[in-house]
Parts: structure tokens; C-alpha cells; sequence
């Protein structure tokens, strides 16, 4: 035992409970609940059950990791310094035990009692969440978020593939709209957060690239998100409460969008601050609306032509 351990603060469950980003894993939970219910076909209670507790513990497993392999810039930023392990309540070899256990034993249990491409997809997603977004993206690339967004738009699929033991265009498309709000999502993030990822050396791009820029960026991915959302309708998939919810909230989501390109005051970042919570309202309402259509039992909105 070292003089650190001995000074160390004991570890509460709510620490190791904090290392799983329970935000971040609710969001994860509701959208792969989403690909779950709207999958054609019936499914046993305790699959669903055990196929969304596996996300879960999935999602969570990957937020150790990260937490842990990114312990020495957590420290140098204000929205993460107090961090379980930057705080010192837990060591970052504890912390990368609690994931990688988490992780395997998550998709073991995907794999014994949901069906094996659930399991895969499952393994695919955490795999490139801690590897290639984490180790291999975060540090050296300003496109970090926009590829390493994959891992966190799969959910959905694993939901579906848990149901059918297969995959199709549609939890493809739920899976591309998640893939198409991410970076806007974070980059708004990211504006009024540069000067933490200067301290940190995190190539975000308002960093590399500068604010004004970053702004574009911004208008045409959330241009290209808005008629995605929409896509559902076209395919089939949603009735007449998507298609409100997805035109209502997709132009709101352009207008705070405009209005972080035409920002003025780069110091405090107000309309950053509201897209980036319009984003989180956006992505939740447009899941939410499949969710209450399926149990509603709405017919496709071309059945009502």
C-alpha cells in the first residue's frame, strides 16, 4: 500500500455510479429502448429486459474507459475536473477494471440470453468508443466527433437487432440521424467550452479551425439533420405525430441554429448555449414521438392518404 492509497478519500457507489456518465448512458438507454419497441415482431419481456440492461451497462462500461484513459485532461478542464478520478476518490487502474469488467461482461450477457448479432453490434459500438474514438480520434483529429459519433448513434440498432436477430434500412436511418446531430450537438458544446479544450489540447474544431468556422460547420450539418428526421415519414415508418414533432422541432432546431451563425458575442456564447440544449430537446422528442405512435398503434401516415 503506497502513501497515496492511504490518503486517498474512500470510494462511494455513488462514485463508481458517476464513472458510468449517467446522463449520457439515460439518452443511450432511451434511444436503444426506441429500436427495441418499434422492431416488427414480438419479443419476450426479460430479452427486452436483458437486451436494454446490456446496453445500459454497455454505455456505462464505455464512460469508465473513458474517464480513465482520459484522466490527465479531465483534470485540466472545468466541466470534468471533478470527476471521480481527477477528484482522487477512485484510481484510474480501479476505474479501467470496473469498465473493461463491465464491458465483457455485458456483451457475454447480450450474447447468452438476447441472440448474437445484438451482442456484436454491442461489442462494435464500445470498441469504438474507447478505441478509435477515444485513444485513436479524440487527441489528433478536429473530425473526432463527427466520426467517433457512430458509437454513440448505434444504440437503435442494437434495440432492433435485439428484437429480430437482423438489421434493415430502418434502424439504419434511426442510426443516421443520430450520426447527423452529434457533431452539431457538441460542436455548440464546444463553442462555448473552447477554453477548455485549449488548456486540455483537444483538437475540437473551434479550436483548430476558429469560431466563424465552426459555425458553418454547424448550419449545414444541422441543414443536412433536419429533412433526416423527416426520412422516417417518407420510408413508412412514423404517422402524422413524427412528422409534427420532426417539422416543429426541426425548424426550431434551424432557427437556434441561424442564430449561433449570426452570434455577435464569442465571450459568453448564449445562442450556443440554447441550440446545444434545443439539440438534447430535438434527438429525445423525435424518439419519443416513435415510442408513443408504436403504443398508440398508429397506422403509417400513408395509410391516412
Amino acid at each position: 500500500m503506497t502513501a497515496a492509497d492511504i490518503t486517498r478519500p474512500v470510494a462511494r457507489v455513488e462514485d463508481f455510479f458517476a464513472l458510468l456518465k449517467p446522463r449520457v448512458m439515460s439518452l443511450v438507454i432511451f434511444t436503444g429502448l426506441a429500436g427495441l419497441i418499434v422492431a416488427p415482431g414480438p419479443v419476450h419481456p426479460m430479452t427486452a429486459f436483458c437486451a436494454i440492461l446490456c446496453i445500459a451497462i454497455g454505455a456505462g462500461a464505455s464512460g469508465a474507459l473513458n474517464m480513465a484513459y482520459d484522466q490527465d485532461i479531465d483534470r485540466l478542464m472545468t466541466r470534468t475536473r471533478n470527476r471521480p478520478i481527477p477528484r482522487g476518490v477512485i484510481s484510474r487502474g480501479d476505474a479501467l477494471g470496473f469498465g473493461w469488467s463491465l464491458s465483457v461482461g455485458s456483451v457475454a450477457l447480450m450474447l447468452l440470453f438476447v441472440n448474437a448479432l445484438a451482442a456484436a453490434l454491442l461489442a462494435f459500438t464500445i470498441f469504438f468508443y474507447v478505441i478509435v474514438y477515444t485513444l485513436g480520434l479524440k487527441r489528433r483529429t478536429p473530425q473526432n466527433i463527427v466520426i467517433g459519433g457512430l458509437s454513440g448513434a448505434m444504440p437503435p440498432a442494437i434495440g432492433w437487432a435485439a428484437v429480430t436477430g437482423s438489421l434493415s434500412l430502418e434502424p439504419l436511418l434511426l442510426v443516421a440521424i443520430i450520426f447527423m446531430w452529434t457533431p452539431p450537438h457538441f460542436w455548440a458544446l464546444a463553442l462555448f467550452r473552447s477554453e477548455d479544450y485549449v488548456r486540455a489540447h483537444i483538437p475540437m474544431l473551434p479550436v483548430v479551425q476558429g469560431k466563424r468556422s465552426t459555425r458553418w460547420h454547424i448550419l449545414i450539418y444541422a441543414a443536412l439533420l433536419v429533412p433526416l428526421g423527416l426520412a422516417p415519414v417518407a420510408l413508412g415508418m412514423t404517422s402524422f405525430i413524427y412528422l409534427a414533432c420532426a417539422s416543429v422541432l426541426g425548424a426550431l432546431l434551424l432557427v437556434r441554429t441561424v442564430a449561433v451563425f449570426r452570434e455577435r458575442n464569442e465571450k459568453e456564447e448564449p445562442a450556443a448555449k440554447k441550440l446545444f440544449a434545443v439539440t438534447i430537446f430535438y434527438l429525445f422528442s423525435l424518439f419519443a414521438s416513435l415510442i408513443a405512435e408504436h403504443f398508440i398503434g398508429l397506422a403509417p401516415l400513408h395509410a391516412w392518404i
